[in-house]
């Protein structure tokens, strides 16, 4: 990849193919840039974990598939992108998993935080499911609520007192919403 001086990565165009031969992390591929994905918050950690631990341990006692956590790239469409989790069907994972996944997660996860401008987030909601896959939930923290996406049109807002459910996608499984912003 050539970069000029002065040339921040956020701006540097390359082919997607460049993206999946390159060696670079800490970014999403989304139309032609990198995008930069800082560290993030202690809070957006915990979420995160509070969602893992018991969906990690219900997919793994029934054999469903597997849990990946932040630092794992999925192929959307022409993005490459980076869900705060994911969860992949054991009849989707892949062989080679010494590379971005081809294809996108069944189920993607993302944890709003303070620096996430929500069009974008709500625009990598739509990525994931005009790619194919079944189920995306949006954990907003200042709200404490759930966002889950189905497809464009079927949206369901979550508050602290709902249960979120794994639907058709990670079949059983539920947690309180409240729980995941302890």
């Amino acid at each position: 990849m050539n970069t000029q001086e002065g040339l921040t990565p956020e701006t540097v165009l390359m082919t997607l193919e460049e993206f999946l031969e390159s060696d670079l992390e800490g970014y999403e591929y989304v139309k032609g840039e990198l995008v930069s994905m800082p560290p993030t918050s202690g809070e957006h950690g915990r979420i995160s974990v509070n969602l893992i631990l018991p969906l990690g341990l219900y997919v793994r006692e029934n054999r469903l598939g597997d849990i990946y956590v932040s630092e794992t790239g999925f192929r959307v469409g022409e993005r490459v992108l980076v869900p705060d989790v994911a969860f992949l069907s054991t009849d989707h994972i892949s062989a080679d998993l010494s590379k971005v996944f081809p294809i996108p997660p069944d189920l993607a996860v993302e944890v709003v935080s303070p620096t996430d401008m929500l069009h974008r987030v709500e625009e990598k909601a739509f990525a994931y499911l005009e790619a194919g896959t079944q189920l995306v939930w949006v954990l907003k923290p200042v709200s404490k609520t759930v966002t889950v996406y189905r497809s464009e049109t079927d949206i369901t807002l979550l508050t602290r007192n709902d249960t979120l459910t794994g639907e058709e996608v990670v079949k059983g499984f539920s947690c309180q919403v409240a729980e995941l912003f302890e």
